[in-house]
């Protein structure tokens, strides 16, 4: 990982629209070790809300998800994990999920959530 250009959230170096949160989810436990200690993957997930979202902005979205969907990965900008300050960093070889997408407000998309996985860091 690296630090970020652009200081905002962005997707192979292109700004995307700004989620209205994002936030880093926990680690499943995969179980406990023969020293009591709990055992995690090493990699995170980080997950994307977009309260409200025009279709050309979920489209920007659901354009990377199908370019990369099958064998691909991105470098994607997210806040800097356990990092003191508000800074951004790009986390290379993250997977994308299938961007979900709740019921349309008047023209635009509500609730859509990308899900960011294999993130290293």
């Amino acid at each position: 990982m690296t630090a970020g250009a652009s200081g905002t959230y962005a997707i192979n170096g292109v700004d995307i629209l700004q989620p209205t949160t994002g936030r880093w989810l926990s680690r499943d436990r995969l179980g406990i070790d023969g020293n009591g200690h709990v055992i995690y993957p090493g990699v995170r997930e980080f997950e994307m809300k977009f309260v409200l979202s025009a279709p050309s902005d979920y489209n920007q979205i659901l354009s990377y998800y199908n370019a990369v969907s099958n064998t691909g990965t991105v470098v994607i900008d997210l806040p800097q994990f356990g990092a003191a300050s508000y800074v951004f960093y790009s986390y290379s070889g993250c997977v994308l999920q299938e961007p979900e997408i709740g019921t349309y407000f008047s023209t635009y998309h509500n609730d859509v959530t990308l899900l960011v996985s294999k993130i290293r860091t």
